[in-house]
């Protein structure tokens, strides 16, 4: 079943003419624990101050955070990533105020990505009547770990080799702690970004993400070092029963000693701590397992290099839905291709 289909109860009842506080949105959230990161008011603060900004509907038991990018001659670009939260066979009446609040803020196109994995139970056609398939910000297909059971219940799950890297970097004196060193990461991630070919976000970016999440109780930067030298580093996230490995890195010295492996297991054993049962590894090729798996060993472009670290966790290999845009514009889409491309950057 897929993700999405989860909705808390909820009393919580606000009009679609109300504007909607933080904290009401917060009071939201709340009753809705499966809501994604994405849709938190922590993550909306964040986007905000780097070039978007955050928007909530609230309609009965569905909502939605909106995140709108401003374009050219006063129009604007809307995303909704990893929503709407709440029913969704009860979203259309949603749909209609997302609509109202697009028109308001001169959006061409409003891009949806549901937080859910694809499903036969599920009529994407009824659900996203008026929008069409488009292709979707977030990877589409990612490893899930299960945090269930005990911590050799993970260990079983997980490759040989994968085990045996995460033992041998403990026995060769890798330590893995929190860290608030937020300048030796970013040089991490500014290398790790040249050296396999992803775009990474700026120090200010991770600074003020754990400002946002870690007081929550919801991030940590974690980071593993040999005789006080720094070697690799991950920023995790949380929210509910769910935790996602957003941003790592690693240096070229010492990769022997397997410091991202000892890094993962911490990052894992960090999640199930605070009450989580899913670890995400956020980002695998868009590829049927067959394929992924015939193919690992040959390719290191895209993703290709990080599945080959990323598959001996033992996951399970799961594909979103996708996305869905709504044009509000006729050149809706060619206006907003031009703008990705001349931004060059993650949203």
């Amino acid at each position: 079943m897929a993700q999405w289909l989860a909705s808390a109860d909820s009393n919580l009842v606000i009009s679609p003419s109300q504007p909607v506080s933080p904290s009401a949105w917060d009071d939201f959230i709340n009753h809705h624990p499966e809501a994604h990161l994405l849709q938190t008011r922590a993550w909306g603060s964040l986007k905000a101050e780097f070039g978007w900004q955050a928007e909530r509907v609230i309609v009965g038991d569905c909502g939605a955070q909106v995140l709108f990018r401003h374009l050219p001659l006063g129009f604007t670009f809307a995303y909704l990533p990893k929503g709407p939260v709440g029913n969704p066979q009860s979203w259309a009446p949603l749909w209609k105020a997302i609509d109202r609040l697009c028109l308001r803020k001169r959006a061409i196109l409003l891009k949806v990505e549901p937080d859910g994995w694809q499903s036969t139970d599920v009529d994407l056609s009824t659900l996203f009547r008026g929008f069409t398939p488009a292709d979707p910000i977030q990877p589409r297909r990612t490893l899930l770990i299960s945090l269930t059971g005990t911590e050799d219940d993970w260990l079983a799950r997980m490759k040989q080799k994968t085990r045996y890297n995460i033992r041998l970097a403990a026995k060769h004196e890798v330590s893995v702690h929190p860290s608030t060193d937020f300048e030796g990461f970013n040089r991490l991630m500014q290398a790790t970004g040249e050296r396999d070919g992803f775009g990474v976000h700026s120090l200010a970016y991770y600074q003020r993400a754990y400002q946002l999440f870690h007081p929550l109780n919801q991030c940590e930067l974690l980071v593993a070092e040999y005789q006080n030298k720094l070697l690799a580093a991950l920023m995790v996230f949380m929210q509910g029963q769910r935790a996602w490995y957003l941003f790592g890195a690693s240096g070229d010295e010492e990769r022997s000693r397997m410091p991202t492996y000892l890094l993962q297991w911490e990052a894992m054993r960090w999640a199930a701590a605070r009450g989580c049962t899913e670890y995400d590894l956020v980002g695998v090729p868009d590829a049927d397992e067959d394929a992924l798996e015939s193919q690992f060993s040959e390719r290191s472009d895209g993703l290709w290099g990080v599945y080959r670290f990323k598959r001996g966790f033992g996951g399970q290999l799961v594909r979103s839905v996708g996305a869905f845009d709504r044009a509000y514009l006729p050149f809706a889409d060619r206006l907003y291709r031009w703008q990705r491309t001349r931004r060059g950057q993650n949203d």
